[in-house]
This record gives structure tokens, sequence and C-alpha cells, in this order.
């Protein structure tokens, strides 16, 4: 059996075995073992759709081409969030700390000359 599909399984429920799932996908369990398995994967929602998903494919062979694919899209998907949410960002801008800083500072001057000639 190929490494990505021991690497898919091994992100499922931590008491069944890797070996026994990727048996039960090639279907190499006896009816009881079977069966007992079965009911293990029934209370977990995640591991059983894992399961079925991964037993509707046909050629095992075209299964790595399918996660390379899977991991390519993925990664296009969350480099375009990023670059979304980095044009939402408020880019850092030297002009605009030199206008707050020059604000401040004729707000200091004029609070002085103010209090200067009022007195």
């Amino acid at each position: 059996m190929s490494k990505e599909l021991k690497d898919i399984l091994s992100n499922l429920n931590k008491e069944i075995e890797q070996d026994k799932l990727l048996d039960y996908l090639n279907k190499k369990l006896s009816a009881g073992e079977a069966h007992e398995l079965e009911k293990q994967m029934a209370d977990d929602e995640f591991m059983n759709d894992a399961v079925e998903g991964l037993g509707e494919v046909k050629n095992k062979k075209d299964l790595s081409a399918y996660v390379d694919q899977l991991n390519r899209d993925l990664q296009k998907q969350l480099d375009k969030k990023k670059k979304r949410r980095e044009k939402r960002r408020i880019k850092e801008q030297p002009w605009v700390y030199f206008t707050i800083v020059l604000l401040l500072l004729l707000i200091v001057i004029s609070y002085i000359l103010i209090k200067k000639f009022t007195s």
C-alpha cells in the first residue's frame, strides 16, 4: 500500500490500527473482524467518511496523483486567501507616521504659544 494512504489513515482514530484499516479497504479481513471494525467506525463519522472515500478509489496507484493534486489545489487556495488578507491589511506608510508626529508637534507648540501670550 502506498505511503500517502498510510499518511491519510494516520490522522484517524488512534484506537484502530492503520494496517487493519488497509486490510479492510483491500477486503482482507474476516467477516467478524470487518464487522468489529465497522462498529468502531460507526462511532467516528470522520473516519467512516474517510474510509468510504478511500474505498471508492478504484485504482490505488492513482491515489498518490490524487493526493498531489489535492495538495496543490489546497496550497493555491491558501496562497490566494493569504494574498487577499495582505491586501486588506493597512500597509505601513512612513508619511502617515510623519504626519502624525508633525500634527502632535504643532499642537504642543500651539499650546505653549497660547499659554505664553495669554498669561
